[in-house]
């Protein structure tokens, strides 16, 4: 007896986001499965992030964004606003979120753990943080409350190569250990061959959706970029992707 197909943890329809008289996303539909891991890409200005705030209803927008009951949303900015140079400890920051969550102490300590956070660094300045340090700040943040989605966007996009590889592991490792669903906004089409279950393409032709051996093509990245990426006979010669 066949099981009845799973209801999708998202699902958008006719989304369209725009600006004054500038048109940023135009109906855009597409659906997330559970536990999935969703690569968003398209060149600079096809509205990415746009798409990550509209799903966070931090923007407004017309058409329909559904997410399936007990979801719990985590977000990984590309950066904050916060002044680093503030005299602020990364246990300050932590300890901010959970007060304001009401969360117990101990969920501090979890989240660090999950992450592998440096015990030393949470007495640490904010501003004098290495990149790739600041990044799993930020995801350990986004980890208090629980959250069983993850909006990650373009975590790496400052980093040197090691640590750009240690931030898409740890992200992979939390999908995979904890049942996280990931949506991430990322340029390093190699990341998104290797780790990515479905991708989205954004640009000025019509959005493309699907499995990255269907989707990360010569014909689709060039309609999408207007050029093949240089990178991308690096990408179709990596590692076989993992369904």
């Amino acid at each position: 007896m066949l099981s009845a197909p799973q209801s999708p943890l998202l699902s958008v329809h006719n989304l369209s986001v725009g600006f004054g008289n500038r048109s940023v996303i135009r109906d855009l539909s597409f659906e997330v499965a559970a536990r999935e891991n969703l690569a968003i890409i398209g060149p600079n200005g096809a509205g990415k992030t746009v798409l990550l705030r509209a799903l966070l209803n931090l923007v407004p927008y017309q058409g329909a964004i559904r997410w399936a009951q007990g979801v719990r949303l985590g977000y990984v900015p590309q950066s904050i606003a916060a002044d680093r140079r503030l005299p602020l400890h990364v246990r300050d920051l932590l300890k901010a979120k959970a007060d304001i969550l009401k969360l117990p102490a101990s969920s501090i300590g979890e989240a660090v753990r999950i992450v592998n956070l440096a015990p030393e660094l949470l007495d640490t300045r904010v501003g004098v943080l290495s990149g790739g340090q600041f990044q799993k700040v930020l995801i350990t943040f986004a980890l208090l409350g629980n959250p069983n989605v993850l909006l990650v966007d373009e975590p790496t996009a400052s980093l040197d190569e090691l640590a750009q590889e240690h931030i898409y592991e740890l992200l992979e490792r939390l999908r995979l250990e904890r049942g996280l669903t990931v949506l991430l906004v990322s340029h390093d089409l190699s990341v998104v061959y290797q780790f990515a279950t479905k991708v989205l393409c954004l640009g000025s032709g019509t959005p493309c959706y699907g499995p990255p051996r269907d989707i990360l093509t010569p014909q689709t990245l060039a309609a999408v970029y207007s050029a093949v990426p240089k990178f991308y006979h690096h990408v179709h010669d990596s590692g076989a992707h993992r369904d």
